[in-house]
């Protein structure tokens, strides 16, 4: 199998405007199930009997297949970018959701007691403890989510919107390999930039691992 060097430069432009229309696809449909999926850990955190129902439902969820999903959005939706970005947040939320969870389960009972002894109000507890100590846990699970995106986002070609998928369409129907290596190269970098880039912001936005590392 050979690459058609020639085809990537005269198609750079291209390319570039593929790349982001793919990590803008992903990135909202990742920051919307953020939305969605912090204040219902929340209620699924504080409310036990919730707790099964809301990650079931959302267990349920992603099982659907991904084109199924698509599909089923078509007549509220149609062919368009709001489509895609919908789909995308359904297979978040399974791992955002569980994952905020779990991370609101891990900070210490003994930490949230004294915030309430200190006269400290339940919402400002939330915002100023337990949700800075669970970050560790809940950007694990915006790393997994943003990488499973953006490999899905090449899914949404069926419905005429798929980012780099449709360099794979076109290599597939022209039976010309290098736009599917070409897709296939760019999906994979954009993917572990992604997730660089979160790795870095989790390094910054939790100084006290470092401490703890240190120490």
């Amino acid at each position: 199998m050979t690459i058609d060097w020639s085809w990537i430069s005269e198609h750079t432009s291209d390319l570039a405007t593929l790349t982001l229309s793919h990590l803008q696809a992903a990135l909202s449909a990742v920051a919307l199930g953020l939305l969605i999926s912090l204040p219902l850990a929340v209620v699924a955190h504080r409310v036990k009997p919730l707790r099964g129902f809301l990650l079931g439902f959302s267990n349920v969820l992603f099982t659907i297949p991904s084109i199924a999903v698509f599909v089923l959005l078509l007549p509220v939706s149609g062919l368009t970018r709001t489509t895609t970005v919908i789909g995308l947040t359904i297979y978040t939320l399974v791992v955002l959701l569980r994952n905020t969870v779990e991370g609101l389960d891990s900070v210490p009972a003994k930490t949230k007691e004294a915030a309430k002894a200190m006269g400290t109000r339940p919402l400002r507890t939330l915002l100023t403890v337990e949700l800075p100590l669970a970050l560790p846990v809940i950007m694990a699970g915006v790393r997994i989510a943003t990488v499973m995106a953006i490999s899905l986002v090449s899914v949404a070609t069926y419905i005429g919107d798929g980012g780099l998928g449709q360099l794979f369409t076109d290599g597939f129907q022209r039976n010309f390999p290098t736009p599917v290596i070409a897709g296939v190269v760019l999906t994979l970098l954009l993917a572990l930039a992604a997730d660089a880039v979160l790795v870095a912001v989790q390094y910054v936005l939790t100084p006290w691992t470092r401490r703890r590392r240190s120490a």
